[in-house]
């Protein structure tokens, strides 16, 4: 007897209430996509349950990719049965037999209410029969066991479990509308990227290259980024700014301490440009309150002054310790530490200014025809498709 179906449960969706629908279809949707490359796959979904009948394939690598999918609370390996208590409490037998430990607890639901045995009634009587068909000392523990069998009747079949797999949690990809990232190669922004997308916002990337003081391995390391993000989500874009003549004219008109105030000024204005080009409906970035100058609350107020569109920063209350955790977690940490210098690393000022005011930025600016170098850097911005799988990796950079 082996495992044949997978059953997923759906967390947060269900606590959603006319728009359910949208929100389940969408996350089947998107688990078919993930699951393309295991072709004997069928599925089957109900109001509160997805099923996944593995027809032969690697329970285990299926298993591996469902954990990326977005939306999907846990999901267990299941022995579907017909819903007939001798064959339930077989299959329940069998997996006791097959995972080691002394103590167990039987955990049953009854979705079909027509079904002659009441929970508790069923959970009794597949205990009395494990205890008559196990050849090895073992015992119930209701609090604290060390094996626990899940058991669902249904009304055709049922299905028997004995282990969750936590899911990725949060919503589906898509759900949310979409938002551009601005990816710089550091630590934090492929992680903002991370949280975006777990709740349910598809993202576009924008990334600011200043040639040649930023080299070509920078710009190979932000798609590596954008690619580990993949996983996640069927692809992303990468929007690469030339941003030189800008950078260097800001530095030109503009004392050294409002210097990085008045350039990310011009990303955020560079950027909603190309966000609502693109019909993104949000900026996201890695910001986080106090981490560096531009990142103080007055820094965000000047900043954020000069575009419409709302930011989301997903790790804005985040130490840096819990964003490395997650950059660990999702496989950047080692690419976002690459020395490749960014173009918010070349010019670093000595003093800048932590509180800065709005009116002297908008003074600063005016010294310069800051509108048309602008719109010249969305004009020739470079746009690129990151898949997860390519036909040759190599063409990629």
């Amino acid at each position: 007897m082996e495992y044949n179906h997978i059953l997923i449960r759906f967390g947060e969706l269900t606590t959603k209430g006319k728009n359910r629908k949208a929100f389940i279809q969408k996350l089947f949707h998107n688990t078919k996509t993930a699951l393309q490359p295991f072709t004997k796959l069928s599925y089957q979904l109900t109001y509160d349950r997805m099923y996944i009948l593995l027809n032969g394939e690697d329970s285990e690598a299926v298993c591996q990719r469902l954990k990326q999918v977005f939306g999907i609370r846990s999901f267990s390996l299941a022995l579907k049965v017909p819903s007939e208590i001798e064959a339930i409490k077989e299959a329940a037998c069998h997996l006791l037999k097959e995972t080691p430990g002394k103590t167990f607890k039987i955990d049953t639901k009854r979705n079909d209410k027509t079904f002659f045995m009441q929970s508790q009634e069923i959970s009794r009587a597949v205990a009395g029969y494990i205890f008559h068909h196990i050849d090895r000392e073992i015992k119930v523990d209701v609090h604290n066991p060390d094996i626990r069998i899940r058991i669902e009747v249904r009304k055709q079949e049922s299905y028997v479990m004995n282990d969750v797999i936590l899911g990725a949690g949060g919503y589906p990809v898509g759900i949310g509308g979409k938002a551009l990232l601005m990816l710089s190669g550091g630590i934090d922004s492929p992680v903002a990227g991370y949280l975006t997308l777990k709740r349910g916002v598809m993202i576009e990337c924008i990334h600011y290259a200043s040639p040649p003081y930023t080299s070509d391995r920078a710009r190979e390391k932000v798609l590596e980024l954008a690619k580990k993000l993949t996983p996640y989500t069927p692809e992303i874009k990468v929007h690469i700014i030339p941003f030189t003549d800008l950078q260097l004219a800001i530095y030109e008109h503009t004392p050294e301490s409002y210097a990085m105030t008045v350039m990310r000024r011009m990303m955020y204005r560079i950027a909603e440009k190309v966000a609502l080009q693109e019909d993104c409906l949000a900026i996201a970035n890695g910001e986080s309150i106090g981490q560096v100058a531009s990142q103080t609350l007055e820094s965000m107020k000047t900043i954020n002054e000069v575009i419409s569109l709302p930011v989301i920063r997903p790790v804005v209350c985040l130490d840096k310790l819990e964003i490395m955790d997650i950059a660990h977690q999702i496989d950047t940490y080692d690419i976002s530490i690459r020395p490749y210098e960014d173009c918010c690393t070349i010019f670093t000022p000595k003093q800048p200014a932590t509180k800065p005011k709005a009116e002297k930025a908008r003074t600063f600016e005016e010294n310069f025809d800051f509108e048309s170098m602008i719109d010249d850097c969305v004009a020739q911005k470079e746009t690129i498709v990151v898949k997860e799988f390519e036909e040759n990796d190599d063409d990629l950079f």
